[in-house]
């Protein structure tokens, strides 16, 4: 195996266990490192820190996955998922009947980095954001199966997105156990028809379940917009919660049609829901005000390069948004950029609330749920922020 030894004084962060190497750290590389290789990492001393995946011309040259010495075997494999399951088993998610999608590997925040699994009901869906795991994906399955325990009866794998431009032209999306499966599944007691195969991320936004039901508090005959609706999620939960209407907003006819699909599947009034398929940004110039508003956008920035722009978008975004809020109205607005820190997007809103010229309360700091771990040591994993607002 390849060995990477780092600069004096480069390993204390390591130490600490923090799953990154930099490239600028590495003093030396005793062997052949190529994208993907599974590479030890030392000290300048010779003394084992770490093992990894190295992946070339990034600034993170290695993403490690154990502190100590092992094997990347199928025992690793099935220990690690065990251990995530037995995780996600103490939060109530699995064997839950209200709730059958979860995350069941969040990468860093689950000591492995470049890795996401979800899970929706019988079918496991696999996404990779680095080579070295990609190259890992058919003992993962194996593992996935082994530790679903007849409960996961397919593993898909949707990698491509998300992996490097030149890996990835040479692969594809597929099945790595197992064949499509019904799409419909449950979050907190309300059904979505999930497309894994088509649709972003692994198909559904796990990630803002618990936001979602906090949605619900505040909806009661009230007046609601979903703003980059995608397949409706934050819609269902307000006509769940009594929304009096809801209407849905977003560029993709597909996702305005999965969003639709999705109200008919929980069985609500149609007369008590309008979806729009334009751009946010226009629709807010013109729309009437909404007691209850739903701000939810893409990352606008992937690096830090985009940082300034990505800022200056949230805030026109939200300046926009706050204009529409009725007089004692909320906001919901988040932003899963992770370049964009916590203190960045909060004075981003700031900013946006005076330019608005409407006085604003905090009511709550909004996150990712806990199947979305964050490491203490890696607060990078934190990429899910938000603010719920009462704005007067």
């Amino acid at each position: 195996m390849t060995k990477i030894f780092l600069k004096p004084k480069r390993a204390d962060a390591v130490r600490r266990f923090h799953p990154w190497i930099f490239s600028g750290a590495i003093q030396k590389i005793d062997g052949t490192a190529e994208d993907g290789d599974t590479v030890e990492v030392f000290d300048s001393k010779g003394g084992y820190l770490a093992t990894g995946h190295y992946m070339q011309g990034s600034s993170i040259a290695v993403r490690l996955f154990s502190f100590e010495k092992t094997e990347t075997d199928h025992e690793f494999w099935v220990t690690r998922l065990k251990q995530a399951k037995a995780y996600r088993t103490a939060l109530g998610l699995t064997g839950s009947t209200e709730t059958n999608c979860y995350r069941l590997i969040h990468a860093e925040g689950d000591g492995l980095p470049g890795l996401i699994v979800d899970v929706y009901d019988k079918t496991a869906v696999v996404q990779c954001h680095s080579i070295g795991m990609h190259r890992q994906r058919q003992l993962i399955a194996e593992a996935l199966m082994k530790v679903g325990g007849g409960e996961i009866l397919a593993v898909f794998d949707k990698s491509k997105e998300t992996l490097p431009p030149n890996y990835a032209t040479g692969i594809s999306n597929g099945y790595l156990f197992g064949d499509s499966w019904p799409q419909l599944v449950s979050e907190n007691g309300h059904f979505f028809y999930v497309d894994w195969e088509k649709g972003q991320k692994t198909g559904f936004f796990l990630d803002q379940r618990d936001n979602r039901q906090l949605l619900m508090r505040y909806v009661k005959g009230k007046s609601v917009l979903n703003t980059f609706c995608y397949s409706g999620g934050f819609t269902v939960y307000a006509l769940a919660g009594g929304a009096r209407l809801a209407h849905s907003v977003d560029v993709s006819q597909k996702a305005v049609d999965w969003t639709k699909n999705n109200i008919e599947i929980n069985q609500f009034d149609p007369e008590e829901h309008e979806s729009y398929t334009m751009d946010v940004q226009k629709y807010l110039k013109d729309c009437p005000e909404y007691e209850v508003m739903v701000v939810d956008p893409p990352a606008f920035a992937k690096n830090i390069s985009k940082r300034h722009n990505a800022v200056q978008g949230y805030k026109r975004l939200n300046a926009a948004a706050l204009q529409k809020v009725a007089p004692g109205g909320v906001l919901f607005t988040f932003s899963c950029s992770q370049v964009v820190d916590r203190q960045l997007f909060y004075d981003t809103i700031v900013a946006a609330a005076i330019e608005a010229g409407r006085r604003v309360k905090v009511m709550h700091h909004l996150s990712q749920p806990a199947d979305h771990p964050v490491s203490l040591f890696h607060p990078e994993g934190a990429y899910l922020k938000g603010l719920a607002l009462w704005v007067e």
